[in-house]
């Protein structure tokens, strides 16, 4: 998984690159807010973003406020880095749109749990955001169903769009993924199966001796 890092420190973005690279991640580097800005529009989906609070050209609580309406990067973990250590200065972090919060100085086995904490909310939303789409894919399937069949009068197999005549299972099954079982309504029981039964009953009594 890719993580950015952006830090306008040349020495703590040293440290937080071989940090995530040692981890197993792939660090993307930003030397401020606009470098950091211009990697997160090349984002296709979620990521964990690590974001130093004062930046040059736009700050970490700015860069969240800015990504927080992209629908893409719906679910997106960002950790702060700052030396602030208010109650209001969380407040007012965690309001900018971040999840998570980390003061300066902090040790590497700190920065690592709340990093692996990102990377799993993150691999979630990716993982609910692929169920969302079959969950589409196979609305549209089944919404091909819905509207006017044209159905043969006699053989009652179903006409595709492609002009191939084939069984109602085959087709609804196709579309659907529906699966079949067969049975004998109590209509056609009367209608069909029972007089066969009869009929073969009294030819087995006129050709027993």
């Amino acid at each position: 998984m890719k993580i950015l890092i952006a830090d306008d420190d040349p020495v703590a973005r040293r440290i937080l690159e071989a940090a995530v690279a040692s981890w197993g991640y792939e660090p993307l580097l930003a030397r401020d807010g606009r470098e950091a800005w211009e990697l997160i529009e090349d984002f296709d989906g979620p990521s964990v973003m690590i974001l130093d609070w004062m930046m040059p050209h736009a700050d970490g609580p700015e860069i969240c406020q800015r990504l927080r309406p992209i629908a893409r990067l719906e679910g997106s973990y960002v950790i702060l880095l700052t030396s602030r250590e208010r109650a209001e200065d969380l407040v007012e972090g965690l309001e900018s749109g971040a999840d998570d919060y980390v003061t300066k100085p902090f040790t590497a086995s700190e920065l690592r749990a709340r990093v692996s904490v990102g990377v799993r909310v993150v691999e979630l939303q990716r993982k609910l955001t692929q169920r969302v789409l079959e969950l589409k894919a196979a609305n549209s399937e089944v919404n091909q169903l819905q509207g006017l069949l044209p159905i043969c009068a006699y053989c009652k197999r179903i006409r595709d769009d492609e002009n191939f005549w084939q069984a109602v299972e085959a087709y609804v099954g196709a579309r659907s993924g529906a699966r079949f079982s067969h049975g004998i309504c109590p209509d056609c029981h009367d209608v069909h199966v029972q007089p066969e039964l009869d009929r073969l009953q009294s030819a087995r009594r006129e050709a027993e001796p």
